[in-house]
């Protein structure tokens, strides 16, 4: 940096003001990204444009990367091969005769399918599909369906294997297998939240509940869900034993769910397996686009120190380790808000990181706070992409839902707060499982 035309203050101004003058002219996030480099990129007399290809390719050459667009295949060969309409019914027999039956079966369901897809927009679109007209059919208010899916579908970036995790563990170099295992209580404890607000919510409200199904019933469903519940335990059992790399794992859960698929349930056949294929090359081109251009956007702010201006001040604060994370989560959850996750922590994260290891807090825990705080801004206005997406399917405005959405936060706003004052939610079983993997 010695030399450098602009100073870090300078260099904030630019990449940060054209950025977000950029997104309030709903130029997309990528595009907005790249498109805040260039000026400096072209100011700057030791740098050039070809610095803005050149680190948006850096990027891609990660072997972690890798595992993004298979686990985008595997949630949609879950589709499309019938592997979702079994776990359905499962869904349904455990919890269908709660109040509010097709509501809590929607979480239950977000539940399962997350520990499969990793990814929180896959979840949300198939989920929209799935259950918001069936909830409408049953007397339920659009913003309560359209609330309950878009929140629920957040359990994907939390709960074992998340894409989120994936990129991580690559940007901040922490343990995935530890991340895998840190992400199962809070995403237990978040879903436990929600389907506690819809019990109150249907009480309230008197939405219609299921009879109980027979033993003889849940038992068969369980059966018949075993293929499908086995996805997780590959992809996580793997990891953490070290039988395979996290894009080793995500590779054999693509395999698992097409041979599920074809040769167990066989409900796929080419076409679908063709729609299949579109849909992941949609999905993982805007979420790797986005990688590449957040690089590029993070590598200028280390040219600059820019993460170390920042952070000069707060250090003096002394928050202490749980002060520390309530400031990190606040940080995370306001960025959230107008930034996709990804992006989010390669710029965030990495600025954040230093913090975080000056006040004592574990990677693996630092990690946790970041990943849930980032939850929130998947339905947290003006970004809120799972939002978007279920609103989009119902045919309804995101202010229409956002009240019951907001309502639904608090619950996991709670659980945010458990997980920063008391580490062992997050580092209890990665301690249990792999102690090894902690600092």
């Amino acid at each position: 940096m010695t030399g450098a035309l602009l100073s870090p203050g300078q260099a904030a101004l630019v990449l940060f003001g054209i950025f977000f003058g950029l997104m309030l002219l709903r130029v997309p996030v990528a595009f907005a990204l790249a498109l805040a480099c260039l000026p400096i990129l072209i100011i700057e007399p030791r740098l050039s444009a070809m610095t803005l290809v050149q680190e948006t390719f850096n990027a891609y050459n990660s072997f972690i990367l890798l595992a993004v667009p298979f686990f985008l295949l595997t949630a949609n060969l879950m589709n499309v091969g019938g592997i979702t309409e079994r776990l359905m019914k499962l869904s349904r027999s455990m919890v269908g005769h709660f109040p509010g039956g097709l509501a809590q079966i929607n979480v239950v369901l977000s539940f399962f399918f997350a520990g499969i897809s990793g990814s929180s927009t896959a979840d949300a679109a198939s989920q929209s599909k799935i259950f918001i007209e069936a909830q409408r059919r049953e007397g339920y208010d659009d913003s309560f369906s359209v609330a309950i899916t878009a929140v629920s579908a957040v359990l994907a970036v939390i709960i074992p294997p998340s894409i989120l995790m994936i990129v991580w563990g690559g940007v901040l170099t922490v343990s995935i297998g530890a991340l895998f295992l840190a992400g199962v209580i809070p995403g237990l404890l978040i879903a436990l939240a929600q389907m506690a607000t819809v019990h109150v919510y249907a009480t309230l409200k008197g939405y219609p509940t299921y009879p109980r199904d027979s033993w003889r019933t849940f038992f068969k469903s369980i059966l018949a869900s075993v293929p499908a519940l086995m996805t997780p335990l590959i992809i996580i059992g793997g990891k953490i034993f070290g039988w395979f790399t996290a894009t080793e794992s995500a590779c054999i859960a693509v395999l698992y769910a097409g041979f599920l698929s074809i040769f167990i349930y066989r409900e796929m056949d080419s076409s679908a397996f063709r729609e299949a294929l579109v849909d992941t090359g949609k999905f993982a081109g805007i979420t790797l686009f986005c990688v590449g251009t957040a690089s590029a956007f993070g590598w200028l702010l280390a040219y600059y120190q820019i993460p170390k201006a920042i952070l000069s001040g707060v250090s003096a604060w002394e928050l202490g380790p749980i002060g520390t994370g309530f400031f990190i989560a606040f940080v995370f959850l306001v960025v959230g808000c107008f930034l996709d996750a990804i992006p989010a922590i390669i710029i965030v994260g990495t600025i954040l990181e230093p913090l975080a290891r000056s006040a004592g807090l574990d990677p693996v825990h630092f990690a946790m706070i970041g990943i849930v705080s980032l939850a929130f801004g998947l339905v947290t206005p003006p970004y809120g992409l799972c939002l978007m997406i279920a609103c989009s399917v119902a045919g309804i405005r995101m202010r229409q839902a956002l009240k019951d959405t907001m309502i639904m936060l608090v619950p996991m706003f709670l659980v945010l707060a458990l997980l920063i004052v008391w580490p062992q939610v997050a580092l209890f079983v990665p301690s249990l499982v792999s102690p090894e993997f902690l600092k």
